[in-house]
């Protein structure tokens, strides 16, 4: 009976372990068996003007946030060519909440680096290029999780929900892009 209620503790443990890393409450950044994976590429022509492009993903960041944005982006602090910002994404047990530094280039590029989130190490950046019918956009980064072969299986899980975001990202950018163009 005394094991089965140790048992059962540590799968309570476990249980809440898992939802506070998957939510970005608890980062788990020891640099031990660190596994690094690339994200994207991910290339998308935008019938607009580079400045147009930039300016559509800049604009929540810089200025005031749109109504639309506020449930998934929360601005804590403003420079003028950086923010810090809490981003906010719906998952299986809830919603994730990743706090970036975002550093604006303008008008060719846009970094991410994430301070706070379910992986401890991920980089990215949009790079914007002119082209003939109007903007590349191209997304890629990298994300690193701790801990061998755990890390290496959490980080793919992690990468698929990740990439899965920034092309819905991407396609609403290119959309606003293009209309405002």
């Amino acid at each position: 009976m005394r094991q089965m209620a140790v048992l059962l503790l540590a799968a309570l443990g476990l249980r809440r372990l898992y939802r506070l890393v998957a939510h970005g409450a608890l980062t788990l950044d020891t640099g031990i068996g660190r596994t690094i994976r690339p994200l994207g590429p991910v290339h998308v022509t935008i019938a607009a003007p580079r400045e147009v492009v930039f300016d559509v993903i800049a604009a929540p960041y810089l200025g005031r946030t749109p109504r639309a944005l506020q449930s998934s982006l929360e601005v804590w602090e403003r420079g003028r060519d950086m923010v810090l910002a809490a981003h906010f994404s719906p998952v299986r047990c809830g919603v994730t909440t990743t706090v970036e530094t975002v550093r604006f280039t303008s008008p060719e590029r846009i970094d991410f680096r994430v301070v706070r989130g379910p992986v401890p190490h991920v980089v990215e950046a949009f790079e914007l290029e002119d082209h003939d019918s109007g903007t590349m956009l191209t997304w890629r980064g990298e994300l690193g999780a701790d801990f061998w072969a755990l890390g290496k299986a959490w980080g793919g899980l992690v990468a698929r929900h990740w990439e899965r975001a920034v092309r819905s990202s991407v396609a609403h950018v290119a959309a606003e892009a293009e209309r405002r163009a």
